[in-house]
């Protein structure tokens, strides 16, 4: 299965966090725009976002016209949480270019309270869990 490697954002400020999982994604502060909209409601273009894995290419016609994006999951639980802007056809929309858009209804601001408590308790249970097998031979 392998190892999951997650990158940790320090408790500074507003965190948005899947909603699903609490995997922390991005600053507040890296917001760019809160008025994107998609096909769920209400999105929001954020400068750097972590913890994502990447999907194929595809070329998208949006409201603003053709683009060219990726969607974008979650690596803890693989769930879809919006999509990466990879190029735009028109002039003026290529401020976008290499930003994200993370879906409202996908987020949620604020982490866990104690994440490394809730990563101990896991290893905890996964270490006796283990054992017990160990013991049943």
């Amino acid at each position: 299965m392998g190892r999951l490697f997650l990158v940790s954002l320090a408790p500074t400020g507003t965190i948005y966090c899947c909603k699903h999982c609490d995997t922390a994604l991005a600053y507040a502060h890296q917001i760019v725009s809160k008025t994107f909209r998609c096909k769920h409601g209400k999105a929001y273009l954020f400068d750097k976002v972590v913890n994502v894995n990447t999907g194929e290419k595809d070329d998208r016609m949006m409201t603003t016209g053709m683009h060219t994006v990726c969607d974008i999951f979650c690596v803890a639980c693989g769930s879809i949480l919006g999509w990466k802007y990879l190029s735009a056809f028109e002039k003026d929309q290529r401020y976008k270019v290499g930003k994200f858009i993370l879906e409202r209804c996908k987020i949620h601001s604020g982490g866990p309270p104690d994440r490394i408590q809730l990563w101990a308790e896991h290893d905890a249970r996964v270490s006796s869990s283990e054992d017990d097998d160990q013991g049943a031979v």
